[in-house]
């Protein structure tokens, strides 16, 4: 098992790091999917709850199937074994430009959105507040390339700007009435992905568009809670275009992309997640693999403003091993 400090909690640690303090040891959290038990709030509640009773991490990032937000618009998925966790979709809702208009206005406590709700009600209650809860919350965009599918959502995007637009609205409005929902059930902040900030996706001028004024209505409905982290996805990101969102963290796969750790405390006030390779380290290495990124890691922040993790979701396949050597290499 894991050792715990008997300094701080884990609550404590986390508010000193987003102080730009030095704790008692650097926070870490590595969080995963839970395929098949993502199906229903009470089995993730569970699956979640067990997972962060082996390794004692820093933070909950609860991480639901990225259908959770889109079942009730008719989209379909299925399990088929990726090692990530994720699920495949088998049907998407956007097959016409016109089809963008004719997204309803959800009851988000109701249907799916209303399962996730309670799923974060139940660990709320048997979790918070000794350790911090995030819950996952796609942007619009991200949502509206689940719709449609990745290669139709850029086609519609440049061909039908306005109808993209017009769904881009309505899955806003969603998202913001989910995110107050969620507030409710005593969450402590957001994980809030962000999918096309990434130059081989998009240009600038797309993204400010389509992606970043949608993502700052999303974030002021989260305002005012102490662990926003906002989640940047992919290769090429634009890192200096999302510097300014107002959350308290960035995560995004600093092993593979620009900036790197060092770079991105110039370039970012606040505090940085990564430091692990979640493939090439956590699944494919060893625990000294493991133990000598994340010092090398804490090293290139001097322990400062740092939540050690990695990229992205840890793989469903990484070896117990591996992480336990994480959750250790901070003690």
């Amino acid at each position: 098992m894991p050792r715990k400090s008997a300094q701080l909690s884990h609550r404590e640690r986390l508010e000193n790091t987003l102080a730009g303090e030095r704790p008692d040891r650097v926070p870490v959290a590595l969080w995963r999917h839970f395929p098949v038990d993502d199906q229903s709030p009470d089995r993730l509640a569970a699956a979640t709850s067990a997972y962060q009773g082996l390794f004692d991490f820093d933070l909950i990032k609860v991480t639901p199937s990225s259908s959770f937000c889109l079942r009730d618009w008719g989209i379909q998925d299925e399990w088929r074994g990726e090692p990530e966790g994720t699920r495949q979709y088998t049907r998407r809702v956007i097959q016409t430009p016109d089809d963008w208009l004719k997204l309803t206005l959800l009851d988000v406590t109701a249907g799916q959105l209303g399962a996730q709700l309670e799923c974060l009600r139940l660990l709320s209650k048997s979790l918070a507040p000794r350790t911090p809860l995030v819950q996952t919350i796609f942007s619009p965009l991200s949502q509206a390339k689940n719709l449609a599918g990745p290669a139709e959502l850029l086609v519609h995007l440049r061909k039908w700007p306005d109808a993209v637009k017009a769904g881009l609205e309505r899955i806003s409005s969603v998202t913001i009435n989910f995110v107050e929902e969620a507030r409710k059930t005593g969450i402590d902040g957001i994980f809030y992905a962000v999918q096309h900030a990434q130059y081989g996706l998009l240009n600038e001028q797309e993204f400010s568009e389509f992606g970043r004024d949608f993502d700052f209505r999303v974030l002021a409905a989260a305002s005012g809670l102490w662990l926003n982290m906002l989640h940047l996805h992919g290769n090429q990101v634009m890192f200096s275009k999302v510097s300014d969102y107002p959350v308290q963290v960035i995560n995004w796969h600093d092993r593979h992309t620009v900036p790197s750790l060092k770079d991105a405390l110039e370039l970012f006030p606040g505090t940085l997640c990564g430091g692990l390779r979640q493939w090439e380290t956590l699944l494919l290495g060893n625990p000294e693999q493991v133990r000598s990124e994340a010092l090398d890691a804490i090293l290139a922040t001097s322990g400062r403003r740092l939540i050690l993790g990695t990229g992205c979701v840890t793989p469903t396949t990484a070896p117990y091993g591996n992480l336990l050597a994480a959750r250790h290499a901070v003690d």
